[in-house]
């Protein structure tokens, strides 16, 4: 059984950054790759970031594309978002997610999913 818990969302100006943390148990964790999406109000759960197992390999959606950051420590299971120059656009629950093959960017391609933190960027 595999599950992870999300920490580190909050609320944070518009130009501040945060550092989401996504830790899993369960085994052969290093053998997933893991990704981060969020979802806005009234808006559908999109892809945010991911990372691969094999090499680290990482990919990003345009709009986070040089101001968000996903790492992994493969030795503590922990996931990680660092979140730069922040906008209210933003602002949503974000989510990790295990990943289960495929290119990491369709919400078909993972099977694990976190509660969710509350992302809040005020202008």
């Amino acid at each position: 059984q595999v599950q992870l818990v999300e920490s580190g969302g909050g609320l944070v100006q518009a130009g501040g950054s945060l550092r989401l943390s996504c830790a899993a148990s369960g085994r052969f964790f290093s053998y997933y790759g893991m990704g981060w999406f969020r979802q806005g109000p009234g808006k559908e759960r999109e892809f945010v970031a991911a990372i691969s197992w094999s090499d680290g390999s990482t990919s990003y959606a345009d709009s986070v594309k040089g101001r968000f950051t996903i790492s992994r420590d493969n030795a503590r299971n922990t996931v990680y978002l660092q979140m730069n120059s922040l906008q209210p656009e933003d602002t949503a629950i974000y989510y990790c997610a295990r990943r289960t093959g495929g290119t990491g960017r369709r919400l078909s391609e993972y099977d694990y999913w976190g509660q969710g933190t509350q992302v809040t960027v005020s202008s």
